[in-house]
């Protein structure tokens, strides 16, 4: 019976051992003992770090167990992702530092306050380094090595640790993404064989769409860090906040076919706002890592392929704060172990230059501490000195009629320290108006002035024709936000109100009671959208308003626009209680305005039962996605519908078109990417849908799809033939670059007039584009409801060639197709999900795309 047991416990043995590629020492630096006291990760999560991918739950484990058991270390839960895990962020320090740790952060902010930074002890307080893991789920060697950083702080012995530690706050976040981390290390370690296969085409190395990258909804949460539209994002930033680190990593992965790379990066592409004393010191902090990783014989390099420009990723947000942020980025095995151009790239590999580097950088914020300190103190005394010169002295900024994207600029403002107030007086200047309750006075002499100065400016010169991300993201033109810039006449302390420290969420108003006739709403407010949709729910009849008309309200005549909703009661089914009781909720939850109007004849403009004022048929909704589709578009559709205007949305895959009933869906949204693969069936089964009165709303790259298969009728702006230029082959790659539009905003034209156009009273309004595709406009008006104008750029770049192709193009086009429509839109409306202002174009086509008349037919 022993005998039978033993033989039974070493097969049980053996797998392990096989799949035990390495040793913890592998990671560790020589000559440093350990706390025994202090478990080690495959003490608590059961195998060795890289020898599996960490799943989240278990690097969950793992940091509470080594909180309980250091007392260099305590933990805190920051926030939760849509799909419940929780994110967290280590406080690792001297156990002294712990007992002081509120008296730290105190001293600590007040490097902040000039009036008050001169009186420090900086060479008492400690250097704060923010480090975080793995923003990108499928980047996973940074999670894997916060397993060992966390462990080796938590655990190190001898003189040299203690005084590190006394010396530092280490802020460790070992996972920016949990729920990409979790979807990433699920489809490795599925895949993982005890014999390693290294083969670039095993299935391994492959994830299926829409891959671990992302979030939830499939956004790249580092593009999130000044939109703050995830929770994710808002509890990471809110942290951020709360500290304000000298120093803040953010741990990535490249090709695997790349070595290891660090800022700083090309200083052509770094934002002018940030200043050289930052990238110097980033410089100076770099000669740290060179170090490290030369001893460890690992390639690397430095100033070449990334950029320092968009504050909305990490390693560049907190530059505009004083912080020095700093990106790595280690080559990727995507797996295990895969074959690259360096030899076989094992993932163990990867995790140990992403564990010395933190190490590199906890040593050179230690020894450069008086350097940093100094850094954030003269960056805030600094930014005193220019908000005091500056010309603009406050800006004044919201949309009368739609409190709903006013409250989330402010929120978004507000999520970066930024001091605001309330307008308390109505104001007219330059051509705007503004109204006391929905608008925003901005003060520029406050301590986040240059985050203000970032998030304002228009920028259309730059130093470099090559972008890692957008070139610019102006917030007025993201939200389409009126705004004005009072100088030191204009402005007065007077017209600041009350000072916001929470924004919260507008309420609408039953405006004269319970009905007897009929109720409406105009279609301005951002949640409006959301409004309609619950009452289609629950099968209420709803008509939308073509025309503009007048009725007698409990407060006067009030003229109602383009787009207005009503919900005339004598042709309901659903119980007028019940549709009472909804809409109060709605007002309340949604900040619509709701109007009881007690009869049917107008007092200007059409009547009630006029064939201008039309039934909205409820949208039901579908999506493609799948391989070859842009998933960030997808999630964006997604996210949009679902988190904001509660509206189902189904999710479906391409090869399974020519295999679904399309007909249950009114709706189809086709995104970018390449729908070659799909089957002559399903282009039919499509066509067919389309001609049987479907709506089929189609973006960006989809429309050259769309062209193809003759269902826009859109033509392309013709290109001039020039002779070819030639460049030295080292020059090639900045000269196609140079051709590409990442991220610009320009200026176009709407008309209120057309469905598309419901909800919007400025006929100008800014959009952003990154693509290249210009379509002319078409000559039948109701075709083009949205074209960039003539002189269209309004910040970011273009290539002189491309401004020229760009004006006077279509933004939006629509066709007719047998009954049903195809709308175009040439721009994202739902990009990153925090461009507010055009989100109800898209709204404007799933409820109203079906009755535009008069569009050019295919």
């Amino acid at each position: 019976m022993k005998s039978l047991l033993q033989s039974i416990a070493l097969f049980l043995i053996v797998p392990a051992v096989a799949f035990s590629q390495v040793q913890l020492d592998y990671y560790l630096p020589e000559g440093v003992s350990y706390n025994p006291d202090i478990p080690t990760p495959e003490e608590v999560v059961g195998h060795e770090v890289g020898e599996w991918h960490i799943t989240h739950d278990k690097l969950v484990q793992y940091m509470y167990a080594l909180a309980d058991a250091s007392d260099r270390v305590t933990i805190q839960e920051y926030a939760r992702t849509y799909e419940n895990r929780p994110l967290l962020v280590l406080t690792i320090t001297s156990p002294d530092n712990h007992s002081s740790i509120d008296r730290i952060k105190e001293n600590h902010k007040l490097l902040r306050n000039p009036d008050r930074s001169g009186n420090l002890d900086l060479e008492s307080m400690p250097v704060v380094v923010n480090m975080g893991f793995s923003v990108h789920g499928n980047e996973a060697s940074g999670s894997n090595a916060s397993l060992v950083s966390a462990y080796h702080f938590a655990a190190a012995e001898g003189d040299e640790i203690e005084e590190m530690l006394n010396n530092s706050v280490i802020l460790l976040d070992p996972s920016f993404n949990p729920d990409g981390l979790q979807r990433f290390s699920t489809w490795v370690n599925m895949h993982k064989s005890a014999t390693t296969v290294s083969d670039p085409a095993a299935r391994e190395f492959g994830e299926v769409w829409p891959g671990g990258r992302t979030n939830h909804y499939w956004f790249d949460l580092n593009r999130d860090w000044m939109p703050v539209v995830h929770p994710e994002s808002r509890g990471r930033i809110q942290l951020y906040q709360d500290w304000r680190p000298h120093v803040l990593t953010d741990h990535h992965e490249m090709g695997t076919n790349s070595t290891f790379f660090f800022q700083p990066g090309i200083p052509s592409r770094t934002h002018p706002l940030t200043s050289q004393r930052n990238q110097d010191l980033t410089a100076a902090i770099a000669e740290y890592h060179a170090d490290e990783l030369d001893e460890i014989q690992s390639l690397y390099y430095a100033r070449e392929s990334f950029d320092d420009f968009y504050y909305g990723k990490g390693s560049t947000y907190p530059d505009i704060f004083g912080t020095i942020g700093i990106l790595f980025e280690q080559a990727s095995s995507r797996g295990h172990a895969q074959e690259s151009d360096h030899g076989v790239l094992k993932f163990p590999f990867a995790v140990r230059n992403q564990f010395r580097t933190s190490l590199s950088t906890v040593e050179a914020a230690n020894e450069l501490r008086m350097d940093l300190h100094e850094n954030m103190r003269d960056f805030y005394r600094e930014t005193e000195q220019e908000a005091s010169r500056s010309s603009v002295k406050a800006i004044v900024i919201g949309d009368k009629y739609d409190s709903g994207k006013n409250y989330h600029f402010a929120d978004l403002m507000s999520h970066h320290s930024v001091d605001l107030y309330e307008l308390a007086e109505d104001l007219e200047i330059d051509g705007e108006s503004f109204e006391r309750g929905n608008a925003w006075v901005i003060p520029m002499e406050q301590t986040e002035y240059k985050f203000i100065e970032a998030m304002f400016e228009k920028r259309t010169e730059f130093t470099d024709s090559l972008f890692y991300d957008v070139s610019t993201w102006t917030l007025p033109s993201a939200f389409n936000l009126p705004y004005t810039e009072l100088n030191q006449r204009q402005f007065s302390d007077d017209l600041m109100g009350e000072k916001i420290e929470t924004p919260e969420k507008p309420s609408g108003q039953m405006i004269g009671g319970r009905s007897e006739y009929a109720y409406a709403f105009e279609w301005d407010e951002y949640y409006a959208p959301r409004t309609l949709y619950r009452l289609q729910k629950m099968g209420v009849r709803t008509q939308v308003a073509f025309q503009k008309f007048e009725s007698v309200v409990s407060s006067g005549v009030k003229e109602f626009n383009y787009g207005t909703i009503v919900i005339p009661l004598g042709i309901q089914d659903v119980d007028e209680t019940e549709i009472f009781r909804t809409l109060q909720n709605a007002a309340e939850e949604d900040g619509v305005d709701i109007y009881n109007l007690r009869t049917g004849l107008s007092s200007g403009g059409v009547d009630l039962g006029s064939p201008n004022i039309n039934p909205v048929q409820k949208p039901s909704v579908a999506i493609l996605a799948g391989s070859g589709v842009s998933n960030l578009e997808v999630g964006e559709v997604w996210h949009q519908l679902d988190q904001r205007y509660k509206i189902p949305l189904t999710i479906l895959e391409k090869d399974r078109v020519g295999r679904t009933d399309l007909s249950r869906y009114n709706r189809l949204v086709i995104v970018s990417g390449g729908y070659g693969d799909l089957s002559e069936v399903a282009v039919n089964d499509i066509k067919e849908w389309v001609r049987s009165g479907g709506t089929l709303i189609v973006q960006r790259g989809a429309i050259d799809w769309a062209r193809s298969q003759g269902l826009l009728n859109a033509e392309t702006v013709e290109r001039e033939s020039s002779e070819p230029v030639r460049y030295d082959y080292e020059e090639l790659s900045s000269a196609r670059g140079a051709q590409v539009i990442g991220g610009s905003i320009f200026s176009a034209m709407l008309d209120t007039t057309n469905p598309l156009g419901f909800g919007y009273r400025d006929d100008n309004m800014h959009v952003f584009r990154s693509s290249t595709t210009f379509l002319q406009i078409g000559s039948n008006p109701a075709a083009t409801p949205l074209y960039l104008t003539d002189e269209p750029l309004v910040s970011g770049y273009i290539s002189d060639e491309n401004n020229e192709y760009i004006k006077d193009t279509a933004s939006i086009t629509v066709s007719s197709f047998g009954s049903g429509r195809v709308i175009g839109f040439v721009d994202n409306p739902n990009f990153r999900a925090f461009w507010f202002g055009t989100n109800k174009l898209f709204a404007n086509a799933l409820f109203f795309g079906n009755q535009i008349s008069g569009a050019a037919a295919n």
